[in-house]
């Protein structure tokens, strides 16, 4: 694969201003691959300008034209899969049949948002008081600064870039320092559809605290779209604060999931194993925490155990593994120390809890006689552990699983009735009701509480990128 190592700007692939270059590592062995083009406050700047050069004729270009043009990138993204998933695992280190899967989710972001350009919603009525004509339109909200992390680097990339073009917006995108190659193929698949130039930027700024709250200090700059961690979403909205820039926020996660008593078990540990495993457990949607009622509890770790087993660790370009790395060494330390730390807070160990020091790889673990409230209930795992929860009692497994200031993702397994009364009292965005996945580019994604603001995907998702503007007729 030909790799684009540059930033993006004004429609032209160049080095940063001072040359600077950061390594791209494989974390399944620890090898770079690749230098990526590091970019100074000036190459940011440069990027927010192209983006506002081009954001009038972008915004007047019919809404038909953008859509094709994001149809054109979905086809060329469906007819070069295979690469596209190889460079997924190459720089983020996930398993073939996730890198695959993500490939294909990405995608359909150009898909979905192609169709939703050309039905933009307006509103035109009388006043009650007869005396004046109500318009009602929604125009692009203006340049656009998408910040995307490592953990779904194309998909996270497509869900932000795809709405946003679509309403006619231009765009600043910075992906994560871990996973740029992902997000310059991208933006390349975009150049090549015909996507004019300015519309979409890419800048890697090493650190990128204060080139970032350089761009959201310009007054161009009308949105952030963030994705990543409560801790870094709390500091970007004080950034947007001062300016009052639209900030969407799809931030941390600690998803809940509650085995209720006379759950079917068969599709209960299908759909845990799902819900945990997917993407090797980093995801904000991974079910983090499972509240196991104790009259099915020792069945569903027996049968839970017994999947996992089935998981091999290996390189991801080897398709034979079905659990890849983690995207670096701190990140498999992290979640061995929250192993650890649960063990000595009282938790067995049923399977699991080895790191290698080959790659960035964790085995698939199980952990059982978890306390609630220990650390590894809080923290947002981030990695393929198990971390099991014995209960007596629904309403307290309730309170368990919202007792947490996150609220992004939750799943309930259970007979339908009793389990959709459980999933109305869970306070998520989202709840997955005897299913291990919800996401769907159709659906609306995000959160609440400390989860994020905003909606991504569906229906939805393009309205964040807009702005009502009232136009007042005589009657």
């Amino acid at each position: 694969m030909n790799l684009r190592t540059d930033l993006f700007i004004g429609g032209r692939w160049r080095p940063g201003t001072d040359g600077g270059r950061l390594d791209v590592v494989d974390p399944s062995d620890l090898s770079t691959i690749t230098r990526f083009a590091v970019a100074t406050e000036r190459d940011c700047m440069d990027a927010v300008d192209a983006a506002a050069a081009a954001a009038s004729s972008w915004a007047a270009t019919a809404p038909r034209e953008r859509g094709e043009l994001l149809r054109a990138a979905y086809e060329i993204l469906t007819a070069e899969t295979e690469e596209f998933a190889e460079l997924i695992v190459r720089e983020n280190g996930k398993s073939w049949p996730d890198a695959v899967g993500e490939a294909h989710y990405a995608k359909e972001f150009f898909r979905w948002f192609a169709e939703e350009a050309v039905r933009v919603p307006g509103d035109h009525r009388l006043s009650p008081s007869g005396d004046k004509r109500i318009v009602v339109e929604r125009q692009p909200i203006g340049v656009s600064l998408l910040i995307t992390p490592w953990n779904f680097p194309a998909a996270m990339a497509t869900r932000k870039l795809a709405p946003a073009l679509a309403a006619g917006c231009t765009t600043v995108l910075k992906p994560a320092a871990e996973t740029p190659l992902t997000a310059a193929y991208v933006v390349e698949v975009l150049r090549r559809a015909g996507v004019p130039d300015g519309v979409v930027n890419l800048v890697t700024p090493t650190p990128p605290g204060p080139a970032v709250r350089r761009m959201i200090d310009r007054p161009e700059v009308r949105k952030l779209s963030f994705t990543g961690s409560t801790e870094v979403g709390r500091e970007l909205l004080r950034a947007c604060a001062d300016g009052v820039v639209s900030a969407s926020m799809e931030l941390g996660g600690n998803a809940p999931l509650v085995v209720l008593p006379g759950a079917d078990l068969e599709p209960a540990v299908e759909g845990a194993v799902l819900a945990k495993m997917r993407n090797g457990g980093a995801a904000c949607t991974a079910a983090n925490r499972f509240y196991v009622h104790a009259s099915v509890h020792d069945e569903f770790v027996a049968r839970m155990d017994a999947a996992l087993s089935a998981f091999t660790t290996g390189p991801g370009l080897d398709r034979a593994h079905t659990l890849g790395a983690l995207v670096s060494p701190a990140e498999r330390d992290k979640v061995a120390a929250l192993v650890d730390a649960a063990i000595a807070d009282g938790a067995t160990l049923v399977r699991g809890g080895r790191a290698r020091s080959d790659g960035a790889f964790y085995d698939a673990t199980l952990l059982t006689g978890v306390v609630h409230g220990s650390a590894i209930t809080t923290a947002e795992i981030f990695g393929p552990v198990t971390a099991v929860v014995r209960y007596e009692d629904v309403d307290e497994a309730v309170r368990m699983a919202n007792d947490t200031v996150h609220g992004l993702m939750a799943y309930v397994f259970g007979e339908e009735r009793e389990a959709m009364a459980v999933a109305r009292r869970l306070e998520a965005g989202m709840v997955a009701v005897n299913r291990g996945v919800a996401s769907d580019p159709a659906a609306p994604f995000g959160g609440v509480k400390q989860s994020g603001l905003g909606r991504e995907g569906g229906a939805e998702g393009i309205l964040e990128f807009l702005e009502e503007k009232y136009i007042a007729l005589t009657a």
